[in-house]
């Protein structure tokens, strides 16, 4: 039967969906479904006029081949369109680009859509778009393209043109402008192990001889590659280990001992006595092992630090907020940076943007998501007069507002004022090699001067020589080297289950934590995968015009209806209404269609259905036909996470509703161990309050509301759906794909941690072997030379076959 005052056709449901099959066709850029009313060019189609218009641009360049290294690779071109006035203000354009000159500029852009080596080519080839651009290269990993072009012919906002007119809409924030902040600190690492690997192989020929045996009658060369070797030590140690010498200083200036001391101490010892032994004529010194020591702590020091760098670790509100803001005067809209944003000034704030400041709603409907401020993944409704909180996203249309607070003194930006992200990481947990260096370094000089005073009344040549025999070979080398290649192959195998961590200091502070706390919307629960189930009766036709309407919408609720249920064959909406935080009400083919709460329905002040869930209901031609019910979905694994309770202590902090508080009762079972409703400080605070009572406390969210705890935990995870999305500054990036792996990852970092013990263990005994040699005064360059690589050796390969083998055993590998 049909709804009252609307005439349907009804039709066997298999023959509808036979049709659908039939008629299907997919866009010839983006791969996406085409609607009836689809496009065509050159026998092609295309799903709207943007897929279309790209496909023309690279028609007319000669760039046709960009679809022949993939299937569809270009991106969906219906995205909204994009002002970029303000790349024209000189202030932001000085701010955005890496160099210029009368002629040249050089910029980076951050674009999204890179994901196929279609993007890299096309990317690669802007000039054949505009011969103003000279030169374009894609960083894949970081999805960045680099652009030079010539500034007489083209302007910025023009090069951000040609990116979009192509697909490839560069993301632009707020950060970009502050980015010399956040870059990291260049050397020349790579060039310090080149010249010391070159030397390093120098000096083991030239030596060779010496480990042999020479002749009488060639003596004489024995001077020669003394000095030879000499020469090569020179540039090691005043370029390539220069380093560890001013970091030694450094820590004894302000009256600590890092493991830099005792490997600083043992170069100098190293060159020095090598110097005084050529010098004499007393023996070949020990430049070898000098070279070998500094050759392989660079290479750790190479390992340790080159992994994840297309990840950023340090992302902040500026990598959410825009670059600059419409402000409304007399003579209409002008860009303003953000930065210049004053109290008392009008702005415009449209479709999808970011509310820069606090603000007074003057004019529009606010439906504001507060997702990444709040948690809460539901947009709220504001009305004319009420204060805006900075961060929020605007999901209806344009709004007027006036600035009640400069962007410094937000409610946003003093959380991230916060001391939590102020302190540096030394305030963390201590790293076992900073725990050991302490000690190593005292019972080194304790040692060797003991050796010096008890030859030194019989023999001040031995005396001496044991001296700095004992500094030679108890140089932690293996030490230096057990952490960062233990750590190191631990990142790697993390980094293959799609759990990407700052740095190797991490991984000791995933081991040390014994409370985790948990947010739940994004980080624990899936935002994409609602399910969505409707009570009552509902025939095609009543599917197809509640479709046509929720598509008019741009509510999170709506959007998920209409993503549920995809209509090949819209209807024609005559008439839209939307109330804001109540439902939408529409005509459609003669028909209204009313959909929203039990309050705009029906009249009723709760919903028809007590349960947990969220109700959407629905009215057709005056005749209420039933309610959706939208079931929140949890990550794969997360009910695997109460296996965690045995030795953590969980948590669990949402700025959602409770309405789910049932649902979670089973992994989060003991009372006080659920919080909902809390503020992004709320969950700092709590962080903070645990963290006085003793414990380590790791961290998992998501979002700006997050971003405090996360800093303010000894181990703060952000859990994203994409790596390269915004994310807010954390010690670690966790795929929500292995939010499963967690107990594995828990107890992985433990066993690497027993690696290093074990490594540290096995430099031990080398070090307990050569010093039985080196009190004695008695070291030769050639047992110096065995005991260290051999020691480097063991320690390499101990830790790389002992971490893969706990990885192995975790089912991480």
């Amino acid at each position: 039967m049909g709804a009252v005052g609307c005439t349907f056709e009804y039709q066997n449901i298999d023959t509808i969906m036979a049709a659908k099959t039939l008629t299907l066709t997919t866009c010839y850029h983006c791969g996406n479904d085409c609607a009836d009313e689809h496009l065509l060019l050159d026998d092609k189609d295309f799903c709207c006029n943007g897929c279309r218009e790209v496909y023309r641009v690279l028609s007319k360049s000669g760039l046709d081949n960009y679809y022949a290294y993939n299937d569809h690779p270009g991106a969906n071109r219906t995205a909204k369109e994009t002002r970029w006035d303000y790349l024209l203000e000189p202030t932001i354009a000085r701010d955005l680009v890496e160099y210029t000159d009368d002629q040249l500029t050089i910029v980076t852009f951050y674009i999204p859509h890179i994901h196929c080596s279609s993007c890299i080519w096309l990317l690669e080839q802007l000039n054949k778009f505009n011969p103003a651009i000279a030169y374009s290269r894609v960083d894949f990993l970081r999805k960045q393209v680099n652009i030079r072009f010539n500034n007489q012919d083209i302007n910025l906002k023009q090069v951000v043109e040609v990116l979009n007119s192509i697909g490839y809409e560069p993301l632009i924030s707020l950060q970009d402008v502050v980015k010399k902040q956040t870059l990291s600190q260049k050397d020349d690492l790579v060039r310090k192990i080149a010249v010391a690997g070159f030397c390093f192989g120098n000096v083991m020929l030239l030596s060779f001889p010496e480990y042999l045996g020479i002749s009488s009658f060639e003596e004489s060369f024995k001077v020669f590659f003394g000095w030879l070797n000499m020469a090569f030590a020179i540039p090691v140690f005043f370029y390539s280990g220069f380093g560890y010498l001013r970091s030694a200083w450094t820590s004894l200036k302000h009256r600590t001992l890092t493991i830099d001391f005792p490997l600083a101490l043992g170069i100098i010892v190293l060159f020095v006595r090598s110097f005084i032994e050529v010098y004499t004529h007393a023996g070949s010194g020990f430049v070898d092992t000098l070279c070998g020591l500094t050759f392989f702590i660079l290479v750790g020091k190479f390992v340790q630090r080159k992994t994840y760098y297309h990840l950023s670790f340090e992302r902040d509100y500026r990598s959410f907020f825009p670059v600059a803001v419409q402000v409304i005067e007399e003579g209409g809209e002008r860009p303003v940076p953000l930065a210049d944003l004053q109290v008392g000034q009008r702005i415009r704030v449209r479709h999808q943007e970011i509310i820069p400041a606090d603000a007074i709603l003057l004019k529009g409907e606010a439906m504001i998501d507060f997702s990444f401020v709040t948690g809460e993944s539901i947009a709220v409704n504001k009305t004319l007069g009420e204060v805006i909180y900075a961060g929020g996203r605007q999901t209806g249309g344009a709004l007027e507002l006036e600035v009640v607070k400069p962007v410094s003194q937000s409610y946003l930006t003093r959380l991230w004022n916060n001391e939590a992200f102020t302190r540096s990481q030394d305030q963390r947990i201590e790293t076992f090699s900073q725990r050991v260096s302490k000690y190593f370094s005292v019972a080194l000089l304790l040692v060797a001067f003991s050796a010096l005073a008890y030859w030194m009344p019989t023999d001040t040549t031995r005396a001496w020589a044991s001296f700095t025999a004992v500094l030679i070979i108890a140089c932690p080398c293996a030490l230096a080297l057990s952490t960062p290649f233990t750590m190191s192959a631990a990142l790697g195998i993390f980094d293959r289950n799609l759990f990407y961590l700052k740095n190797a200091a991490v991984v000791e502070q995933i081991a040390a934590i014994d409370t985790i706390v948990l947010d739940k919307t994004g980080t624990i629960s899936l935002n994409s995968a609602n399910t969505v189930q409707f009570s009552g009766f509902l025939n095609d036709d009543d599917k197809r015009l509640i479709c046509s309407l929720c598509a008019n919408s741009s509510h999170p609720l709506s959007q998920l209806i209409s993503r549920n249920w995809v209509c090949a064959h819209p209807a024609f909406v005559s008439s839209y209404y939307e109330v804001p935080g109540r439902g939408i009400l529409g005509e459609i083919e003669n028909c209204e269609v009313k959909i929203g709460s039990a309050r705009f329905v029906l009249d009723q002040d709760k919903d028809v259905n007590q349960s947990n869930n969220t109700e959407v209901h629905v009215k057709i031609a005056g005749h209420y036909r039933g309610y959706f019910s939208i079931q929140h979905h949890y990550r794969d694994g997360f009910a695997d996470l109460k296996k965690l309770r045995q030795q953590y202590k969980l948590y669990l902090l949402s700025g959602d509703h409770g309405h789910e508080r049932q649902a979670l009762s089973d992994v989060f079972e003991l009372p006080g161990t659920m919080y909902f409703e809390q503020t992004p400080q709320d969950k700092l605070d709590f962080i903070s309050t645990l963290q006085t009572t003793s414990h380590k406390v790791m961290m998992l969210g998501d979002g700006l509301n997050d971003a405090g705890a996360l800093k303010q935990a000894d181990a703060g995870i952000a859990v994203t759906d994409n790596v390269n999305n915004f994310s807010p500054g954390s010690d670690a990036i966790l795929d929500g794909r292995s939010l499963k792996k967690l107990p594995a990852f828990l107890k992985f970092s433990k066993d690497a941690v027993r690696v290093v013990y074990c490594s540290f263990g096995i430099s031990l005994t080398y070090n307990a072997v050569g010093l039985s040699y080196a009190v004695t005064g008695r070291l030769s360059p050639l047992i110096a030379a065995i005991l260290m690589p051999l020691s480097t050796v063991t320690i390499i390969s101990f830790t790389s076959l002992a971490t893969h083998l706990a990885a192995k055993t975790r089912k991480l590998l």
